[in-house]
């Protein structure tokens, strides 16, 4: 990862190119999805250490490459634009944010924000109504029905279902690769020119109370209507407080000088989708907004000294 960091950092031509080449491979299975963290990883780091017009720049020529290497393989370069507008453009954004404010919560809030926006604008576009997004899952059902993998009969109730999660499930996903994304140049950035500083201000990391009390309501809001729109804005603003709750753990951990060996292992169960380290996780997050105990920990180390 840093022997690709420290190659797009030789040159703009370098850096569009490991840029545009991951986004195209982010069509690929499995790969796809690290090659497309990385493009964007690539467009933040470039933003953090050059500046805000050097990233537009880099996005502009990334987008071009990328989108005649859309052409010559997909035969249509609008993959380029969706992925540009949709993922590159929000990047950079926060990159800029994070760039100007040296600080990592404000960044991380305003991708919720972002998220949160984008939310609400795809609810207005689509009428909040499934019909749109069943229409575009109807090839998928009929390979489904072909396939005999769900049943004719059932298929309708189940499509409608998943429908209805659809513009949730887009924005929360879009929302989580680009808030890896911001943190990974933002990794990459401490690796060659600051060794130590995103694991400092990652520990420093806090979230506003007032969004404690907003996932509190939409949970709320959640267990008693079942929205779908209430569900997806909970996801958003949970991921803020998981990364509260984590930031907490790693302050602790360097505070004790504890093996890391545990948090590799957290972390491992987060990748495998382990629902019960997230929501406990989150709950230290949600707690701490209210206790700091990053700060109590503070203190007790300058008591004794």
């Amino acid at each position: 990862m840093k022997a690709l960091a420290h190659f797009a950092m030789r040159g703009r031509s370098q850096a569009a190119l490991v840029a545009s080449t991951g986004a195209v491979l982010s069509v690929l299975p499995i790969i796809g999805l690290f090659a497309a963290l990385a493009s964007a990883a690539v467009v933040a780091l470039a933003t953090l250490r050059q500046g805000a017009g050097e990233g537009a720049l880099l996005t502009v020529f990334a987008g071009l490459g990328g989108g005649l290497l859309a052409w010559l393989a997909l035969g249509s370069p609008l993959p380029a634009l969706g992925f540009w507008l949709a993922y590159w453009l929000p990047v950079w954004a926060l990159a800029v944010v994070l760039g100007w404010s040296r600080s990592l919560s404000l960044a991380v809030q305003a991708a919720a924000l972002i998220a949160l926006v984008a939310l609400a604008l795809v609810y207005l576009l689509t009428g909040g109504s499934g019909e749109v997004w069943m229409a575009m899952l109807e090839p998928l059902t009929q390979a489904l029905i072909e396939a005999r993998v769900i049943d004719a009969a059932e298929s309708p109730q189940l499509i409608a279902q998943i429908a209805g999660w659809m513009p949730g499930l887009l924005t929360a996903s879009v929302y989580l690769m680009v808030l890896i994304s911001l943190l990974l140049g933002r990794w990459w950035q401490s690796l060659l020119y600051g060794p130590g500083g995103f694991g400092a201000e990652y520990r420093a990391l806090r979230i506003h109370p007032v969004l404690g009390l907003v996932t509190i309501a939409l949970h709320l809001v959640v267990v008693f209507t079942n929205a779908n729109w209430a569900v997806a804005a909970l996801v958003i603003v949970g991921v803020l407080l998981v990364l509260q709750g984590l930031a907490v753990l790693h302050a602790l951990s360097v505070a004790r000088n504890a093996r890391p060996g545990w948090l590799v292992g957290l972390y491992v169960l987060f990748v495998l989708g382990f629902p019960l380290p997230q929501l406990v996780i989150a709950g230290i997050g949600l707690a701490d907004l209210w206790a700091d105990w990053r700060r109590r920990l503070e203190r007790r180390k300058q008591d004794r000294s």
